[in-house]
């Protein structure tokens, strides 16, 4: 009789990357690749402005159905660079997130491993670390964030279509925002999304804005001020 193989956490979506205080050697700043092996891979974005004896906000950014990392970095660096964020944005191992894909495990692991070489490398905050994506990748942002609530104390969904975590952990801060006249994900997605958050204890900022599947300017500004306002 085979024996029941022992369940990974990550079959549940839980990341074991954490920051870890201590000294940290200078970084080529700009885009790297994450380095995770394959032919999809993903950027790692280092601000002008990232000092090493100084922790710095991080976020994880994670692509819509189809895409891959750069159409996220492409979209948030002006603003990671005017803050000074570092951006962790990995591509799916398929052509979506495996939660989209039958359940948590090939992306949770390579999320896992691309965010603990940037806890190994960079001076990271740990107040400060949020999840965000857009489309699929928001369903994904939201779930894994969820999921993960004592590592990220934000998460960002630019247009969700759902949310599932297999567990929740922690508090962390949700910003959603969507379209009204979305024809991808319709924006009761989100409307159906926000009042689950709000009964089960999290605190929401929810937008919607007269427009269809992208996100505006304004919505990411307002995540990222979000994110630079927060405090210990």
């Amino acid at each position: 009789m085979r024996a029941a193989r022992k369940l990974d956490p990550r079959d549940l979506g839980r990341l074991h990357a954490r920051p870890t205080p201590g000294p940290r050697d200078d970084a080529q700043r700009g885009d790297r690749p994450l380095g995770l092996g394959d032919k999809r891979d993903g950027i790692l974005f280092i601000p002008s402005s990232y000092d090493p004896a100084r922790p710095t906000p991080l976020m994880l950014c994670l692509h819509g159905a189809g895409g891959e990392a750069r159409h996220r970095i492409d979209a948030i660096r002006p603003e990671a660079e005017r803050d000074g964020v570092i951006l962790v944005a990995p591509d799916s191992f398929g052509s979506t997130w495996d939660l989209l894909r039958g359940g948590y495990g090939s992306d949770v692991a390579r999320i896992d491993r691309a965010l603990t070489a940037a806890f190994d490398c960079l001076a990271v905050d740990p107040t400060r670390i949020a999840i965000e994506g857009f489309s699929d990748g928001a369903s994904y942002a939201l779930s894994l964030g969820l999921t993960n609530g004592d590592l990220f104390r934000f998460v960002f969904a630019f247009s969700p279509g759902f949310m599932r975590p297999l567990t929740q952990v922690g508090a962390p801060e949700v910003f959603i925002s969507h379209g009204v006249n979305d024809p991808v994900l319709p924006v009761r997605c989100s409307r159906n999304i926000v009042p689950s958050l709000e009964a089960a204890g999290y605190h929401v900022t929810y937008r919607e804005f007269d427009g269809d599947h992208y996100v505006p300017q304004g919505m990411l500004r307002e995540a990222m001020d979000i994110l630079q306002g927060a405090t210990t």
